[in-house]
């Protein structure tokens, strides 16, 4: 692999206009493509074969008035008027009769004809039924809702929205995060490399990735529905992952250049050693995400293809445009940029790690790993366990509007609510019973209904014949617990709820398609775990031909993951970090910890190749196990960790996003990357490597006999390279200075 990677990025280096020219074709026509078909991310979840599921597909077919989107109208007066005064009445029923003309509205119900009116007179509540499921719904249209209600707000009414769809329910994604991780980034790679130009390349091809996979996911969002989040991991992954990937091969290919080898070479060399180490981590984070598939979610899986084709595409740009890039870079990726500070720094440790690279500070930490390795282990490990610690009370649920902003009008709306007619009215319950003769039955089933621990109201909505739609209030909240054992609870008892009537009795809405989906997420994490582990087992043992790489691997990110699940879990759902995030704490998002597991074990196979493929390059050539563990883990470890910095500051600038649920993947991820990259990788990797001496390296005879060796640390190349007088001749001056070539 490694002599096939040599002669690729030779001929992008030798031929890079036109490597240059068709990835800005393909750029440039993707946001064509997307601007034209005018796609639109969205944040609805639903789960194929769930009971919820089954409730809105009956829906459609015998009361379509009922099952598409819904919005609740929350109107509110101050002081000591009444919504029930003149003024307020009149334009409360003007903005409910408005709302029934809006196009795609089937129903507007008007609070003052038996509409829930709170005791004290000054809340009342409206409701809109769709015809169409949320993602049809355009902006426009609920721009149409906002110009209803103006004769309420005119009469001093306070007017605000909830429900499965609103005037500003979709996330339009801000473009802050990406700018601030971009210059955190920048500002760590000129540290690293101490070269303007050095530093910007890797984030220009990281943008050109981002920015195709983007558009690609926005067009297809004309056609299919794809959760905004997708496009938001998308983005995270594509900037974090090409940053690193191109990183690792330009300060692989500086260092050539510092040695004396002609550009061609060095690239070359650069993308048949690390290009090699690029390929299989981007290899096991591409398993890991269309993992995600196997869990049978529609939203999940998408989210997982589209941050696998953003991983891929990083992948393909760093093997292919990074090297055409450095064919137009030159020689001037040896020179220092002139800084009103550090320059003198920045080209001592840069010359240094290529002719004295024991004196660096990566070579003293992997010294002292080595030397105290069973301490650093146990002091390690236990502090990942106690991290993990909290992650055993989590507590599961899909984002809601009590998670909102204080500002946003859904948390306006449902404070409103819940402080005058209860939480229950923020998410009631559809009650389908199919097979019903009367109405009469359908008054029994709702009396059934009311009379059950935990409900609040139950109302007979519809009946068109013999299928009849009642509205369960429950008495908690939707994202409180007690409601999930509600629904539950319901389901058990089915057939003493149907009164004996016959009729089959199903229990959905959006809440109850929100606790269906934890519920299967939940079922789903084992069988997900075990599918993505075993794949990226295989794929770890091939790369390094010995089961410790990869059995190490996956228990360092089992601790690191937990670790991070486990501060998620303590600052987000406890609310230890209200105040530092400006959150309300609230459930874990039920899928957090699939898409994290998917995304930190992608990860931290990427820190787990580059340092070990350093430490068995080191091996290969000089047999000293222990050795091999403190010059390989040394070398790498200046580039892991500015790779793991930018990576960290990427997903950290997430954080600053007003919507919880991106607040909280930002820090799980950002969390879960630095400690797999400082705690696992560069601490407990080597320490248990220095342990294990060099019967980590074991494979059975039959193994290397019938597998062939991908060459991921580049070994074989090097030796074919040697025999060419001009190559022979770089290398040797860059072994003279060191007996470890440096990424």
């Amino acid at each position: 692999m490694s002599t096939y990677l040599f002669r690729v990025a030779r001929w992008a280096f030798f031929r890079r206009r036109l490597v240059l020219a068709i990835w800005l074709i393909l750029v440039v026509g993707m946001i064509v493509v997307a601007g034209a078909s005018g796609g639109k991310t969205n944040d609805e979840f639903t789960i194929p074969g769930t009971e919820s599921q089954r409730v809105t597909d009956l829906l459609k077919v015998k009361l379509p008035a009922l099952s598409g989107a819904q919005t609740t109208v929350v109107f509110a007066v101050p002081g000591d008027t009444h919504v029930t005064d003149a003024g307020p009445k009149a334009g409360i029923e003007q903005a409910v009769a408005n709302l029934g003309k809006v196009p795609g509205v089937v129903q507007s119900a008007d609070p003052f004809q038996g509409g829930p009116i709170s005791q004290n007179g000054q809340v009342a509540l409206g409701n809109l039924q769709w015809s169409a499921q949320p993602p049809d719904i355009k902006d426009s249209t609920l721009d149409l809702v906002k110009k209803a209600v103006a004769p309420a707000q005119a009469a001093g009414v306070q007017v605000e929205y909830n429900g499965s769809v609103y005037p500003g329910w979709r996330v339009v994604p801000s473009e802050l995060p990406e700018l601030v991780g971009l210059i955190i980034a920048f500002i760590i790679l000129v540290i690293t490399f101490g070269s303007l130009v050095a530093a910007g390349l890797p984030i220009m091809t990281a943008v050109i990735g981002v920015l195709t996979t983007v558009m690609t996911v926005t067009a297809l969002a004309a056609v299919m529905t794809i959760a905004s989040t997708s496009t938001t991991v998308a983005i995270m992954l594509g900037l974090s992952c090409g940053i690193d990937y191109g990183l690792f091969i330009i300060a692989r290919h500086r260092d050539g250049l510092l040695r004396g080898m002609p550009p061609d070479q060095a690239v070359g060399l650069a993308a048949g050693t690390a290009g090699g180490s690029v390929v299989f981590a981007a290899g096991t984070v591409i398993i890991a995400l269309c993992g995600l598939a196997v869990v049978g979610i529609p939203f999940l899986t998408i989210m997982g293809v589209a941050a696998a084709g953003a991983v891929l595409l990083a992948m393909i740009i760093s093997l292919t445009l990074v090297p055409a890039m450095l064919g137009f870079a030159g020689d001037k990726l040896k020179n220092f940029s002139r800084f009103p500070f550090g320059k003198a720094h920045s080209e001592q440790i840069a010359r240094q790690s290529v002719e004295d690279p024991e004196k660096a500070h990566g070579w003293r930490w992997a010294r002292f790993v080595v030397h105290h390795r069973i301490p650093v282990l146990l002091c390690g490990v236990a502090l990942l366990l106690l991290l993990a610690a909290p992650a055993t009370r989590v507590q599961l649920g899909l984002p809601g509007a009590s998670s909102n902003p204080k500002g946003d009008t859904s948390r306006k709306a449902y404070d409103i609510t819940t402080a005058n007619f209860g939480p229950g009215f923020n998410g009631p319950l559809l009650v389908v019973a199919d097979g019903v003769q009367s109405q009469q039955q359908v008054n029994q089933i709702a009396a059934g209904l009311a009379k059950q621990p935990g409900v609040a109201a139950s109302t007979p909505l519809a009946l068109n014949g013999t299928t009849a739609v009642v509205r369960v209030v429950p008495t908690t909240g939707p994202s409180d617990p007690a409601t999930a054992d509600l629904v539950h609870h319901l389901r058990d008892n089915r057939t003493a709820i149907a009164a004996g009537s016959g009729a089959n009795v199903l229990i959905g809405g959006v809440t109850a398609s929100n606790i269906d989906v934890s519920s299967k997420l939940s079922s789903a994490l084992p069988v997900f775990l075990i599918v993505v582990v075993g794949l990226a087992f295989i794929l770890l043992t091939f790369a390094f031909r010995t089961i410790w790489v990869p059995i190490k691997s996956i228990i360092g990110f089992l601790l690191s993951v937990g670790a991070a699940f486990g501060a998620q879990v303590a600052l987000f759902q406890w609310g230890w970090g209200e105040k530092i995030f400006n959150i309300t704490k609230s459930e874990t998002i039920s899928f957090l910890p699939i898409i994290m597991i998917a995304i930190i074990f992608g990860l931290s196979s990427d820190y787990e190749v580059f340092v070990v493929s350093r430490i068995k390059e080191d091996f290969t050539k000089n047999g000293n196990a222990v050795e091999a563990v403190r010059r390989g883990a040394g070398t790498a470890s200046r580039v892991v960790t500015a790779a793991a910095l930018i990576m960290f500051s990427i997903f950290v600038a997430f954080i600053v996003s007003p919507t919880p649920t991106i607040k909280a993947i930002g820090f799980s991820f950002a969390a879960g990357v630095f400690l797999d990259a400082f705690v696992v990788r560069l601490t407990l990797v080597p320490a248990v490597m220095a342990l294990a001496k060099s019967g980590f390296w074991y494979h059975p005879q039959w193994f290397a006999r019938y597998v062939p060796d991908p060459d991921i640390e580049g070994e074989q190349l090097q030796e074919q390279l040697a025999h060419h007088a001009g190559v022979a001749a770089g290398i040797d001056a860059g072994e003279a200075g060191s007996s470890t070539p440096s990424v």
